[in-house]
């Protein structure tokens, strides 16, 4: 399932110029039980792309860099960093994927996303899979 940015299917045409990334929450069924994850990703990321064997036998310098920088979009095959959700999608269970906020800045990114867990109470309700806030708030503040 492709992501849904406000209720419309999300294309690399929408993509607003400057934008860094998205805030998105993920939603899936497992066993029976409703879980949604709360994170952020960014359209696209910087990958080292190693020279081959025929354009490292013409450098002549050692000091040169063995490798160039690639950019490449990074979001469309993404299904967040939780193992749970990571797993659920090996498995074949359906993931819905919903962009919230698109940012323009990675400070603005980080700001958006620690706003919309802590608003939607990520830490304390049973639904959400996420179990810190910045590596800094951690629960179980969830109800046993």
């Amino acid at each position: 399932m492709s992501w849904l940015y406000q209720g419309q299917p999300f294309n690399n045409s929408m993509i607003p110029e400057g934008a860094e990334g998205f805030v998105y929450e993920m939603q899936a069924t497992i066993g029976g039980k409703l879980v949604k994850y709360i994170g952020k990703k960014n359209f696209y990321s910087n990958v080292k792309k190693r020279f081959g064997k025929r354009a490292l036998a013409q450098v002549t310098d050692k000091r040169t860099k063995k490798y160039t920088i690639v950019t490449k979009e990074s979001y469309e095959n993404y299904y967040s960093s939780n193992k749970t959700l990571q797993e659920a999608h090996k498995a074949g269970i359906e993931i819905r994927r919903y962009i919230i906020q698109i940012c323009f800045s990675k400070t603005e990114l980080t700001y958006f996303e620690v706003k919309f867990q802590f608003v939607r109470g990520v830490l304390e309700s049973d639904e959400f899979l996420n179990g810190n806030i910045l590596g800094r708030f951690y629960g179980p503040f969830k109800k046993q």
